[in-house]
């Protein structure tokens, strides 16, 4: 019974569609396109097969139909019955009509032929020797082919995706390596939309700000619109067919399970003015001018938003960008060492005049930290490379000040050496003592940089300078080096000139000026000493001095 066959719009089978081209080449079945439209732009779906004279009622869309024509009335004078018989195929979203040659007819009906032209129906010749069946059996190998290859082609972005996100700007990393596997544009926005990372192509002025636009619909508390304009709502998906397989809703098939005059996500009456913050979809879809574009909303509702912009979608794109997502989530989502409310209420008092000690505890710990670090290379960290620093430090309390980004750690949060990075430690302190763990971690940095160290830590010692008072100490530095303390820029050099041993290239380097200018303040500051800076002695009492101021 005919019926038997009808299945619900939501169901399709859990395989990607097949290139009609693909199906041609199969030698063993020798079809042959006869009429319609070139096959390279045709997919299909599933195979179904049919002698009724209307076969609307019973097709989900994206069938190769099959037939022998058992249907076709013995008088056809007219080319009514052919044209009439195709629209209905076309209007039920059919992929392409097979016709079988003998028993029932010899040839394939010229009005038949021309009825698929007409209508731009690809029509197939099935040859004498091949089956329904061996066309339904290709069909679905070619499918599990397809399949197989999505799988492996899934599975080799999801660990390149992973590698990506391991390197020391992991977000760049990350939309560079999704851009490659997708063929498109992929971007990060920010909580305001501004786009605040991107790699790949750039598409034209229409499509980057329909990108933009469709951002909008999954951020919290923004409107947002599609890129024509008319908000749209329900499943988050602006323009997927029904019918699509679970986990590639964004893998569009045309035509598959919905029929003209029916449209697939159309917005109703009432949405108008866009999903509210309670109901708004973590993704969605649209298609401007050729281009597929795709967003995913990151994390818990922080407001980072992921764009895609290819020009062609595959099976598997849509699990590929669901990965990116999951591992920029990950890199972009608040670390917290404490609730973001707790750490909103030692902002506050801290504005308010309360001393650091009494704040630390809602930060999370009353012994920290001070990290300095500065990315491998001549670029400044941006804001994003400075968030995944800090969510490897295990911080999130995070500063990125110029070349430098500022971390403070609870203590019992030891640092590691991360890739791509130079670091320089402080001691353990308590809060009172940041501002001395701050310049701690500076001058490891500074030496870390100059020796090529990965991550350099601030050490103290008993030493024999430990036996002086501290006030004598003091005085007595204080008096030693007036005549340069005078001059900041003259002071630094001297103290990290010291603590490379009189090197001037890694002085240089850890001062980030030219040699010749190391040299030129040294020997100013030797000067305003008057003393030889090659003796032992005068550098083993200026370190000590240095010390202390």
């Amino acid at each position: 019974m005919e019926g038997t066959h009808t299945m619900p719009e939501s169901a399709a089978p859990p395989t990607p569609p097949v290139e009609l081209s693909a199906l041609l080449a199969r030698e063993e079945l020798a079809l042959r396109q006869i009429a319609g439209p070139p096959a390279a732009g045709t997919v299909v779906h599933w195979v179904h097969t049919s002698e009724m004279a209307d076969p609307y009622p019973y097709l989900l869309g994206g069938e190769l139909l099959l037939t022998a024509g058992v249907h076709i009335p013995e008088a056809t004078g007219s080319e009514t019955y052919f044209d009439d018989y195709v629209s209905r195929i076309v209007a039920a979203g059919g992929a392409a009509l097979g016709f079988g040659v003998a028993p029932v007819h010899d040839t394939v009906p010229r009005a038949l032929v021309e009825a698929c032209e007409a209508h731009g129906l690809p029509l197939l010749e099935v040859p004498p020797q091949t089956t329904f069946s061996g066309v339904a059996r290709a069909v679905w190998q070619l499918m599990s082919r397809a399949r197989l290859a999505e799988l492996r082609r899934v599975t080799e972005a999801q660990q390149s995706l992973a590698s990506a996100a391991s390197r020391p700007d992991p977000v760049p990393s990350v939309l560079r390596r999704l851009a490659q596997r997708l063929g498109g544009r992929a971007v990060l926005y920010g909580p305001e939309g501004a786009e605040l990372a991107g790699a790949g192509r750039e598409p034209g002025g229409e499509v980057r700000a329909a990108l933009a636009r469709l951002a909008e619909v999954v951020q919290p508390d923004r409107q947002g619109l599609p890129a024509d304009g008319a908000p749209r709502s329900g499943s988050g998906s602006l323009d997927h067919p029904a019918g699509t397989r679970p986990g590639e809703a964004e893998a569009a098939r045309p035509h598959a399970g919905h029929r003209p005059g029916r449209e697939i996500g159309q917005p109703g009456p009432a949405s108008t003015a866009g999903p509210s913050p309670a109901n708004r979809p973590a993704s969605a879809t649209d298609t401007v001018s050729g281009a597929h574009l795709a967003v995913y909303a990151l994390g818990a509702g922080h407001g980072f938003v992921l764009g895609v912009a290819t020009p062609h979608r595959a099976p598997g794109d849509h699990t590929i960008a669901s990965v990116a997502a999951v591992l920029l989530s990950l890199l972009t989502g608040e670390q917290h060492s404490g609730t973001g409310a707790a750490r909103s209420a030692a902002l506050v008092r801290l504005l308010l005049g309360a001393p650091p000690e009494e704040v630390a505890p809602l930060l999370g710990g009353e012994r920290w930290l001070v990290v300095h670090a500065r990315p491998d290379g001549n670029g400044a960290p941006d804001p994003v490379a400075a968030s995944a620093l800090g969510a490897a430090l295990g911080s999130a309390l995070v500063d990125p000040a110029g070349d430098v980004v500022r971390v403070l750690v609870p203590a019992d949060r030891e640092p590691a050496p991360l890739p791509g990075w130079t670091l320089g430690v402080s001691a353990a302190v308590t809060p009172a003592d940041w501002p001395a763990a701050d310049t701690q971690a500076a001058r490891a940095l500074a030496r870390a940089r100059a020796t090529r160290t990965p991550l350099l830590r601030h050490g103290p010692r008993p030493a024999l300078a430990d036996l002086v008072p501290p006030g004598e100490a003091t005085a007595h530095a204080r008096a030693l080096l007036a005549p340069v303390t005078a001059h900041p820029a003259l002071t630094e050099t001297l103290r990290a000139w010291l603590s490379l041993h009189g090197s001037w290239d890694r002085t240089a380097v850890a001062l980030s000026v030219h040699r010749n200018t190391v040299r030129q303040r040294i020997a100013r500051c030797a000067a305003l000493l008057e003393t030889d800076l090659d003796d032992p002695d005068v550098r083993m009492e200026l370190w000590f001095a240095l010390r202390h101021v």
